[in-house]
């Protein structure tokens, strides 16, 4: 919040970028995991060892990243360079109307639109121009790799900073779509007010350099978490109309 101006009313609706505004489809996590697991071997690491890291990594904090940041003596940017920034992004993803179109169907006069990404700025910003919605996004909460200690989803502090930066003081005003359902049970029990778990059953995606094929009667557990799972961002016309213009 700007010093003397009050705080905005409206709610904030917050998408993760990430095989959530893009399909697992795209495979884009596969190419991803790939990277990420030569910058392990790069670093002296045989092919067994630097699998069991990063998926450990990756359990362990969220982000593969966030655990060389803590462990080993390695600069966020290169990995960075060396990972999302090769990504053929302009082959795998191209514009989508139809998510535009969705976006633009929000009430702006009850929410705000704001991405939270476990990425760089950098990657976060490509891939919202790519599809064709960066003119959508009132701003964009990333893992600032410019500080080694940088924090990330699901750290409650990485929740909380993103409400600082978005000028929100109520979590019952957040909104919250990840693909994640780590992220969403962990922004829920911070009181975030609705929380959907976006769960592409039947797909492939890459979780920690290991592939894993989302089963396809769905995501029960998330549910269980005062959850509600979509299986498409169209989905969200029907859970939570009330945001929606038409």
């Amino acid at each position: 919040m700007s010093q003397g101006f009050p705080e905005d009313p409206r709610m904030i609706i917050w998408f993760d970028i990430d095989n959530t505004l893009y399909s697992a489809s795209t495979k884009i996590s596969q190419a991803m995991g790939q990277r990420i697991h030569a910058y392990f071997v790069s670093m002296g690491l045989d092919e067994d060892e630097a699998s069991d890291l990063h998926f450990k990594y990756y359990t362990q904090y969220g982000l593969a990243l966030r655990g060389l940041t803590r462990h080993h003596d390695i600069d966020p940017l290169d990995f960075d360079r060396k990972c999302d920034g090769t990504l053929p992004l302009e082959e795998l993803i191209q514009p989508n109307p139809k998510l535009r179109m969705l976006i633009e169907d929000l009430d702006r006069t009850k929410v705000r639109v704001w991405a939270l990404t476990n990425a760089y700025k950098n990657h976060a910003n490509r891939v919202l121009t790519i599809l064709g919605v960066r003119d959508q996004i009132e701003g964009v909460v990333f893992c600032d790799y410019e500080n080694p200690n940088f924090t990330c989803k699901p750290e409650p502090e990485y929740y909380h900073n993103a409400m600082k930066q978005a000028g929100i003081f109520d979590p019952s005003k957040c909104l919250f779509i990840d693909d994640s359902k780590q992220n969403v049970v962990a922004a829920k029990k911070l009181g975030w007010g609705r929380c959907a778990h976006f769960y592409e059953a039947g797909l492939e995606a890459m979780e920690g350099g290991k592939l894993k094929t989302l089963g396809r009667n769905g995501d029960t557990a998330a549910s269980a978490n005062g959850v509600v799972v979509i299986t498409d961002l169209e989905d969200l016309r029907k859970v939570w109309p009330d945001i929606f213009s038409k």
